[in-house]
């Protein structure tokens, strides 16, 4: 299981600061919500602020577009220093082109799904993605409460991986904390994001270690 904290929750004043913290903490990946303000109701942090992070960080950057089009961004958070990007099933018209367009930059390419989204909507580009990332919250805003019924597209997700015999992560974003993280990584997730719950309680160190301790 791999730690992905989330910089939505970090202080954006101390932004570094906080990433060098979770990294010194030994988190594998930093996931990197991009939002504009029109697919979901907020607007956070482009290509530069990536750029200016690459430069200090060894952390696999794993970089969400929650944004409307995102074709039109993909090379730039690729040149930015993105190892992985993320696109949202409901934004890509043509899908399985999109994520040919982020491979075709040397990177891996994820998926994402809203909690109503169904797994049936990205059967067919399975094979195609590196991950999946199943919301569950409604994205947007970080300290959401966990939405239960994710857990259940978590195993149907798991279980159709297996059967086609794919190499797929799985990754779950919101709400995940102490107190649930063992069920998403029980249900089938091998990254976990985690915002609040790593960047919300004061000492990160001890918060990442309250997270891997649930799983042992």
């Amino acid at each position: 299981m791999k730690l992905a904290p989330s910089i939505l929750s970090a202080d954006f004043a101390r932004l570094l600061e906080d990433v060098k913290k979770v990294e010194k903490a030994g988190c594998e990946y930093l996931h990197i919500d991009v939002m504009d303000g029109h697919f979901v109701p907020n607007i956070t942090i482009g290509p530069a602020v990536v750029k200016s992070l690459r430069k200090d960080v060894n952390m696999v950057f794993d970089t969400h577009l929650m944004i409307e089009d995102p074709d039109k961004y993909i090379a730039d958070f690729v040149d930015a220093g993105s190892d992985v990007i993320t696109v949202h099933q409901e934004t890509c018209i043509h899908l399985h082109r999109t994520i040919q367009n982020i491979k075709s930059h040397g990177v891996k390419a994820g998926v994402s799904l809203n909690p109503a989204t169904p797994i049936e909507t990205i059967k067919h580009v399975l094979a195609d993605v590196d991950m999946v990332l199943l919301m569950s919250v409604n994205p947007g805003f970080g300290g959401q409460s966990f939405i239960p019924f994710v857990l259940d597209k978590v195993r149907e997700l798991r279980k159709t991986i297996d059967e086609m015999g794919l190499d797929v992560d799985i990754e779950v974003d919101g709400g995940v904390k102490s107190s649930n993280i063992k069920e998403v990584v029980d249900a089938g997730a091998n990254i976990i994001v985690a915002g609040s719950a790593i960047f919300g309680n004061g000492d990160v160190d001890v918060a990442v270690e309250a997270l891997r301790e649930r799983l042992k």
